[in-house]
């Protein structure tokens, strides 16, 4: 018999919380659908053919009136076109995009799953109480450029690599983990769904808020991915930013139950910064673990 987890209880009660304060967490069915059809097949990283189990995107429907209305969708969606593919291209951050950047972090300043992110960080000792130096220190973490690439300029962030997904030496695709900036990307035709990656035991439902897929972008393979479907932005960045704040290991993998999902939180430094982040699903309906 496997061996259970050991799940984080603290950790798991914060970000239950957060779970329940993220009122801006679109409802499947209601104002999103998707369409997970076939199971993946294995494919090794840095491959880039992949059999297509989806002949249909995942996104059947999206609610996009929601996105355009609701703050903090609106203005992370402004931030998404902001960054060069590659890294080994530096970036260039104009005053606009800095402008960008900061509505966005005061947009989700306003709401009460930051509010509480923010609480419990300051009771940790993890924060500093004052809201202005907090959104430095959330500027910093997510937004602050660092050379991902050493043979470039400064070429990446947290944000950029999460939420937005970049291109490594333009043969492999790196982070690209956010529901958002995947159902975009979807429309254009730029990404193309090729299945869901589960154990047999274990099937996903359309009603799933977070799923392990595989997919292309702009032509290479993603063998794995995996992506919260439905939050908000402010709740990705909440529980991100406690995970990598609660640690100074390199690489942190927190095990967490979170509603009806065990998830393996994976976070990654790049110096102060975060370097990638993202959830795994370990196995859903486990409203006993």
């Amino acid at each position: 018999m496997a061996k259970r987890p050991n799940v984080d209880q603290e950790l798991s009660a914060i970000l239950n919380e957060l779970w329940k304060l993220d009122v801006n967490r679109l409802k499947p069915g209601k104002d999103y659908t998707i369409n997970l059809q076939g199971k993946a097949d294995y494919v090794a990283q840095g491959s880039n053919s992949a059999r297509d189990k989806a002949n249909n995107p995942l996104f059947t429907y999206v609610n996009e009136d929601k996105l355009k209305s609701l703050p903090t969708y609106a203005s992370f969606i402004k931030l998404l076109d902001n960054y060069e593919m590659s890294t080994g291209v530096a970036e260039k951050v104009t005053n606009d995009e800095l402008e960008e950047n900061n509505v966005f972090l005061n947009a989700i300043l306003q709401t009460q799953v930051m509010k509480r992110a923010h609480g419990y960080l300051v009771s940790k000792g993890q924060s500093p109480s004052d809201v202005t130096q907090f959104k430095k220190q959330l500027f910093d973490l997510w937004f602050k450029l660092y050379h991902r690439d050493k043979s470039g300029g400064e070429d990446s962030c947290g944000f950029e690599h999460v939420f937005v997904g970049e291109t490594k030496y333009g043969k492999e695709i790196m982070g690209l983990h956010n529901w958002v900036q995947f159902y975009l990307q979807e429309k254009l035709n730029f990404v193309d769904y090729k299945g869901y990656k589960a154990k047999d035991k274990d099937m996903p439902d359309a009603n799933d808020h977070v799923i392990n897929l595989q997919f292309s972008w702009k032509g290479l393979v993603k063998p794995m991915g995996s992506s919260f479907i439905g939050v908000s932005p402010e709740f990705e960045i909440a529980l991100f930013t406690i995970i990598f704040l609660k640690s100074n290991e390199r690489v942190t993998n927190a095990i967490v139950k979170v509603d009806e999902y065990l998830l393996e939180v994976v976070v990654c430094r790049h110096g102060r910064a975060i370097g990638t982040s993202y959830p795994k699903l370990l196995s859903s309906n486990n409203r006993d673990v």
